[in-house]
């Protein structure tokens, strides 16, 4: 039985394994970037590391949430997981800029395939480890079948993000700086589904297969190498 300290011990040293995980990740998405500007003399995909820096807010949130010494109060965790559900989907947005993908001059097409690929793939993890740091908190107060309907909400919400910034181009931060046209947008779609095949279908099919990648996640996490026969 793990006494609390160890568990804290261990609960770090898998935080700090996941951060040198995501850090080489990072390293890699910002390189390649890098190197294409060199070669190219050409900015054309540095908005991906923009859109890298908005999918680590949500990790960020969700990381300080997780640290936090002792239960988060509600006064704290519902603002901030308001703020967190917010920016959220900026970080699986990031696989549809796979939508970019085509042949250019001056670099080999396979080496933006594996450019965007590894942005796409960041994003997908900093969503995850997100997701699962605020399923946990969910999970602590609610209990396990409270917090999976949290996650399925959470992703089709976040389908449903990416979808009004892919296709409608609107910022998570269009809340603050025009949010009649923001919700407008949504009303719209909410009360005339009918009118508006594209907007679910794109959130109907992202969100399963997010659903599904995560449930994969997860699973895997809970595997344990066989041991070794003597």
């Amino acid at each position: 039985m793990l006494t609390a300290a160890a568990f804290s011990r261990l609960e770090l040293r898998q935080r700090l394994h996941l951060l040198l995980v995501l850090g080489a990740c990072l390293a890699l998405s910002v390189g390649l970037v890098a190197f294409r500007v060199f070669l190219t003399q050409q900015i054309y995909f540095v908005f991906l590391l923009w859109n890298l820096l908005l999918a680590l807010i949500p990790f960020g949130l969700s990381t300080m949430l997780g640290l936090a010494a002792g239960p988060v109060r509600a006064r704290v965790l519902v603002p901030v997981g308001a703020v967190w559900l917010l920016f959220f989907p900026n970080a699986p947005y990031l696989l549809t800029d796979l939508f970019h993908l085509e042949p250019r001059s001056g670099v080999p097409y396979w080496y933006d395939l594996i450019l965007l690929l590894t942005c796409a793939w960041t994003g997908l993890l900093l969503a995850y480890a997100s997701l699962l740091d605020m399923q946990t908190l969910v999970q602590r107060r609610l209990g396990t079948a409270i917090s999976w309907g949290f996650v399925v909400v959470a992703l089709l919400l976040s389908s449903f993000g990416i979808y009004l910034g892919r296709f409608l181009r609107l910022n998570s931060w269009h809340v603050v700086t025009n949010p009649l046209t923001f919700f407008y947008d949504i009303l719209t779609r909410v009360l005339h589904p009918a009118a508006h095949p594209r907007t679910w279908g794109v959130t109907l099919l992202f969100g399963v297969f997010l659903v599904l990648g995560y449930s994969t996640v997860r699973l895997l996490g809970r595997l344990r190498p066989a041991p070794a026969e003597a």
